[in-house]
């Protein structure tokens, strides 16, 4: 399955919960999901029992959606958290925070991670002074991630780290604003990744 590139509110509405796909749009309290807190479509307000195997593809779909990863790409993470010693989901979020994308977005350098995609694609970033263009690079702990020299003027760069005042900065990143990087500090604890997703049921739907 490739990745989804349709309307993404759609997705939210359709999924009950905000996903972060819409940055500023979303603080600004324009989002569909709040304004039509129901799923799209013509029987979109009725209420339907949902079966135990939903209740889990659902949970996947929430983070398959949140991290903008494809099917084959999910996999392959839950089956490198398997073969980890530890928690599986625990695991499995550590992995989907250390991508690039991710990293860069956690860091405030972009207002979505799909904004932080394509500043990584496009040779925005560099790592530890050199330039990477794979969104999937997994980043590790003490790692600098920049924006690059030519790219510092970036207005929606600039505006999405305005926004931090207002959104604030997780605990295992440490950035600076004035002159554009940060270091990934250290993987951060499942408690800290405020994400609406249950990753329990997605270990039980990969284990059936």
């Amino acid at each position: 399955m490739a990745r989804y590139r349709g309307p993404v509110e759609k997705l939210e509405r359709r999924l009950g919960v905000d996903l972060g796909l819409k940055g500023e749009r979303r603080l600004a309290g324009k989002s569909a999901l709040e304004k039509r807190p129901y799923a799209p479509g013509q029987h979109g307000q009725r209420r339907a029992k949902i079966s135990e195997f939903g209740l889990q593809l659902r949970e996947k779909q929430k983070a398959k959606f949140m991290y903008g990863v494809s099917e084959k790409q999910f996999r392959k993470m839950f089956a490198e958290a398997t073969r980890r010693e530890g928690n599986t989901g625990n695991l499995l979020i550590q992995i989907l925070e250390q991508r690039l994308d991710n990293v860069v977005y956690r860091m405030g350098f972009a207002t979505t991670r799909a904004f932080a995609r394509q500043l990584v694609t496009h040779g925005h970033i560099l790592v530890n002074g050199k330039r990477v263009n794979i969104p999937s690079f997994k980043v590790k702990a003490g790692q600098k991630i920049e924006i690059r020299e030519k790219s510092k003027n970036n207005p929606q760069i600039i505006r999405a780290i305005e926004l931090t005042n207002q959104t604030g900065i997780v605990e295992w990143v440490d950035v600076d604003k004035e002159k554009l990087f940060g270091i990934f500090t250290r993987l951060p604890e499942r408690e800290e990744v405020k994400i609406p997703v249950e990753e329990r049921l997605i270990v039980e739907l990969y284990s059936k």
